[in-house]
C-alpha cells in the first residue's frame, strides 16, 4: 500500500482554497487519491510549507520571461481550452488529438512531491495528475522506442520570449523510456485539485520529483516516441551545465554554483537551506535506473 512520500503537514493546508469540509468531501468523491499509488520515497524531513502563492508566482518559465515573477504576470493571455497534443514517432496511434480525446479518460489523483530547481532551491508541491506510462500504453509504444521526446508551445503573440534567441525555440526536452515509464514520472494538470495555471504549465506539464526541474517540460503540444536520445533544450545550449539525465545529485556540482545544498523558498531574507538528498529524496525507488553508470559523467 502506498504511502505518500511528504504529508499536508509539508504544504499549505489546504484552508488556502478549501475548507476543511470540502476537502474531506473531495477525498470521498476520489478526485484526491494519492494513496492510490504504488511508488513513493521515505520522507526524510519535514519541509516548510509552500502556499499556492508561492507555486504559482515563483517560476522559471522562460518563454514569459526571465524573471521569477514574470510568467505569473505575462502568461494569463495563454489560451490553453481547445489544446492539441501531437503523439508521433514509434507508435501504434500516432495523431493529433485534443487534450480531452487523449488523456480525458484517465483518473488523475494527488501526489505530493519535492521539487528542486537546478538553481538550488526548493519547493514541495502537491500535484493532481497520472502516471505517464498510462498515456504511453494508451498511444501503443512500439518495440524501437528507446526514449521519450517533448515539446512546448510556441505562441509568439504571448510569448514574448520566444523572440529572442535565449535558447533555440522551441523547447524540448526527453527522457529515457524506462525513466518514462516509472511509476514516479506524471503528467500534471492541477496543483491543489485546480487546474494547473498557466504559468505552471497549462494545461498539460511533465513532472519527474528525481531530477532537476527544466527536466519537467511545461506546456506540451508533442510527444514523440523515438529510438534515439533526443535534443534536450538545455543540454544543447550548455551541456557543461546541464545534463541530459539532470539527476538531482549534491555530489556533482554546478559549474557556477554547489549542488550540496538547496534554500528553501518562502523564508525571504534569512531563508533556510537544507542538505540535497541524492535523487531529491528518491534513490529508493530510481537508483536501479543508473546501475552501471558514471554519475559524475553522465550528470
Amino acid at each position: 500500500m502506498f504511502k505518500p512520500d511528504l504529508t499536508r503537514a509539508d504544504v499549505t493546508p489546504e484552508a488556502v482554497w478549501m475548507n476543511r469540509r470540502q476537502l474531506i468531501a473531495a477525498l470521498g468523491a476520489g478526485s484526491v487519491a494519492g494513496a492510490s499509488a504504488p511508488f513513493a520515497a521515505r520522507a526524510q524531513e519535514a519541509l516548510e510549507p509552500h502556499t499556492w502563492e508561492q507555486i504559482t508566482n515563483y517560476n522559471n518559465f522562460y518563454e514569459f520571461g526571465t524573471r521569477k515573477d514574470d510568467p505569473a504576470r505575462n502568461a494569463q493571455d495563454m489560451v490553453t481550452d481547445p489544446w492539441t497534443v501531437t503523439v508521433d514517432g514509434l507508435v501504434d496511434n500516432p495523431g493529433a488529438y485534443s487534450l480531452a480525446e487523449l488523456i480525458g479518460d484517465i483518473p488523475t489523483e494527488e501526489r505530493i512531491y519535492r521539487f528542486r530547481c537546478v538553481e538550488a532551491w526548493s519547493m514541495v508541491i502537491p500535484w493532481n495528475g497520472f502516471e505517464l506510462n498510462k498515456l504511453l500504453a494508451k498511444v501503443g509504444v512500439q518495440d524501437g522506442a528507446r526514449h521519450v521526446a517533448f515539446e512546448t508551445a510556441v505562441l509568439p503573440d504571448v510569448m514574448e520570449g520566444v523572440n529572442t534567441p535565449i535558447l533555440d525555440w522551441p523547447y524540448r526536452e526527453g527522457l529515457r523510456l524506462d525513466e518514462a515509464m516509472h511509476p514516479l514520472t506524471i503528467m500534471a494538470t492541477g496543483i491543489y485539485g485546480r487546474p494547473i495555471p498557466n504559468q505552471n504549465g497549462a494545461p498539460m506539464r511533465l513532472v519527474v520529483p528525481w531530477k532537476y526541474g527544466f527536466k519537467s517540460i511545461k506546456s506540451i503540444v508533442r510527444i514523440s516516441l523515438v529510438a534515439e536520445e533526443p535534443f534536450a533544450t538545455w543540454n544543447q545550449s550548455q551541456p557543461n551545465e546541464y545534463g541530459y539525465y539532470a539527476n538531482v545529485n549534491p555530489n556533482v556540482d554546478h559549474p557556477r554554483w554547489s549542488q550540496a545544498s538547496e534554500r528553501v523558498i518562502g523564508g525571504g531574507l534569512f531563508a533556510r537551506r537544507q542538505d540535497t538528498l541524492m535523487f531529491n529524496g528518491y534513490e529508493d525507488q530510481v537508483a536501479s535506473l543508473y546501475e552501471g553508470m558514471d554519475l559524475t559523467v553522465q550528470f
